[in-house]
């Protein structure tokens, strides 16, 4: 039975953790450090210094990897223009070669030799990405299980991660027997009493309790694990080298501890802008929440608006420090944006929900100005978007930040497909990855909404639904 849906403000790096919390540790050497743990559990790390640990994960896996087309036949996509997820310059009139679930060739349609007896797709007028990757996910809306993640597909999202629900609840999406994204799973997340969801909770309450747990989890298939926000430092700090011992990243929700020092415990990556808001507010607003949330789960709701509307994300006493300490260590942050979006006209809705919304976008805006890496999580269910189209929502919100729709486009591939762990196989359009694609009428870097407009979407070298028109 799913969990009940959550409401995250709406009703509706690897690395050494000792080393981490001693002082500051240069990415080069967080990477070492990565490498030497990963080797010992079989996970191949990425070895590039120029992009730290962001994503210094790879070879994790989803635990329904999509049924392989005939690994003898080729087909071809052609006349799209080309986006390939890594940010180069697009290609129009472009040829993309699969053969079984592979990409083989990518290029210019004049470049690229179509194998004779290839089935060829005429894509003219589109735009081809690499399938989307939804790093936050939650699949407890009150759909049947295989629902929400079968129209997510149909609208481009091939690759999701959802960072609560235990691993069992996901058997109907696994075995089901239809086309699903692949999905990446944390298992219920790291927690102590009183649980805000306590269907999605595992209490940990000394550091063997989250050794073991951290061990059950990777067990059942998790390839990231999630701390929550009622976890004190100390634990997280235990929980992030248990994790970075068997190869898994550690993401959080934050809400008691600052993101700060959280940080410095060992995450690789942060769920939610507003985890950040006690490190930015004023030691005395931040307390205030603090101790409103300690007697009840519920203070989060309205007590985040009135704490974000009462902060200056300019402040360069708090901001700088904090955006620092994330690009320092090469932390990843998920902002869901959408699920706290608060707009005037909106019924419920006063002066200090407006702001403080205003001041999440502002500063989401200087993170990425400083070079924070930003990936998209849709949180599935919004105030702002139609079913299905939280993603999308996501997406127009963080051009809203300042992202070109370019910057927009790598956030939601390539880099959530390091934050993931599967950037070995996924998340750009290049010969030796998966063909998991989506072709979209229009042009996204003109117009980040034209990702709205899907059209096909392939997911491991098969169509799900209809197919491009094949030239004869």
């Amino acid at each position: 039975m799913m969990g009940q849906m959550r409401d995250c403000g709406d009703p509706t790096k690897g690395g050494d953790a000792r080393g981490r919390g001693q002082g500051r540790s240069t990415p080069v050497r967080r990477l070492i450090r990565v490498a030497a743990l990963a080797s010992l559990c079989g996970i191949q790390v990425a070895a590039s210094a120029a992009d730290g640990v962001e994503g210094g994960f790879t070879g994790l896996r989803e635990i329904n990897p999509p049924a392989e087309p005939d690994p003898g036949t080729a087909s071809a996509i052609v006349g799209a223009t080309l986006i390939n997820g890594l940010g180069h310059a697009p290609i129009a009139d472009s040829a993309i070669v699969i053969r079984g679930p592979h990409i083989v060739a990518v290029g210019p349609r004049a470049t690229i030799a179509i194998p004779a007896g290839a089935r060829v797709h005429d894509a003219a007028g589109l735009s081809i990405l690499p399938g989307l990757i939804d790093t936050h996910f939650h699949n407890d809306t009150g759909d049947e299980p295989t629902e929400m993640p079968a129209l997510i597909l149909s609208r481009g999202v091939t690759t999701l991660r959802d960072p609560s629900l235990p691993i069992r609840d996901y058997d109907p999406v696994r075995l089901g027997g239809r086309p699903m994204p692949r999905c990446f799973l944390t298992g219920r997340h790291f927690d102590q009493e009183p649980h805000a969801y306590p269907h999605d909770a595992v209490a940990i309450r000394s550091p063997d309790e989250a050794h073991a747990a951290v061990t059950r989890h990777v067990a059942e298939g998790a390839s990231a694990i999630k701390v929550y926000y009622r976890l004190p430092l100390e634990l997280i700090r235990v929980t992030c080298a248990a994790a970075h011992e068997r190869g898994v990243p550690v993401t959080a929700h934050l809400e008691l501890v600052d993101a700060d020092v959280a940080i410095r415990a060992g995450l690789d990556g942060v769920e939610h802008v507003t985890s950040f808001g006690t490190a930015l507010a004023t030691p005395e607003a931040a307390e205030h929440f603090r101790g409103a949330v300690r007697r009840d789960n519920e203070a989060r709701r309205d007590g985040r608006y009135r704490l974000w509307a009462g902060l200056d994300p300019d402040d360069d006493r708090r901001a700088r420090p904090l955006i620092d300490r994330i690009i320092e260590d090469r932390v990843v942050v998920s902002p869901t944006l959408a699920v706290f979006e608060r707009r005037g006209g909106d019924r419920d809705v006063e002066a200090y929900h407006i702001q403080g919304f205003r001041n999440m976008l502002r500063f989401v805006g200087q993170c990425h100005r400083s070079g924070v890496p930003l990936v998209v999580g849709s949180h599935t269910a919004v105030p702002h978007a139609g079913r299905g189209w939280a993603y999308q929502r996501e997406l127009e919100l963080l051009v809203e930040c300042g992202l070109s729709p370019g910057e927009v486009i790598t956030s939601a591939t390539s880099r959530g497909a390091r934050f993931l762990g599967c950037a070995d196989r996924l998340g750009s359009v290049e010969p030796g990855k998966l063909a998991d694609l989506v072709l979209v009428e229009g042009d996204p870097l003109a117009d980040i909404k034209i990702m709205r407009s899907v059209r096909h979407v392939m997911l491991n070298g098969r169509w799900v639904g209809d197919a491009p028109r094949r030239n004869p």
